[in-house]
C-alpha cells in the first residue's frame, strides 16, 4: 500500500473504497451547495437589476413631466 501524506495518515486505517466513497459524497455535497449559492446570487442580481431599472424609469418619467 502507498504511504499517505502526513495529514491523511488517519485515513490509512479505513478501506480505500470507503475513503473514496466519502470523498465523492463530500465533493457532491460541496458542488450542490456551490450551485445553490450561485442560484441565489443570480436571483439577487436579477432583483437588483429590476429594481434599478424600475427606479431609472420612474426617475426619467418624473424628469420629463416636470
Amino acid at each position: 500500500m502507498d504511504s499517505l501524506p502526513p495529514f491523511l495518515d488517519s485515513l490509512g486505517e479505513y478501506p480505500r473504497w470507503f475513503v473514496v466513497a466519502c470523498l465523492t459524497l463530500v465533493a457532491a455535497v460541496g458542488l450542490w451547495m456551490l450551485a445553490k449559492a450561485l442560484k441565489w446570487t443570480l436571483y439577487l442580481l436579477v432583483a437588483v437589476i429590476v429594481i434599478a431599472g424600475g427606479s431609472a424609469v420612474v426617475w426619467y418619467l418624473m424628469q420629463n413631466s416636470a
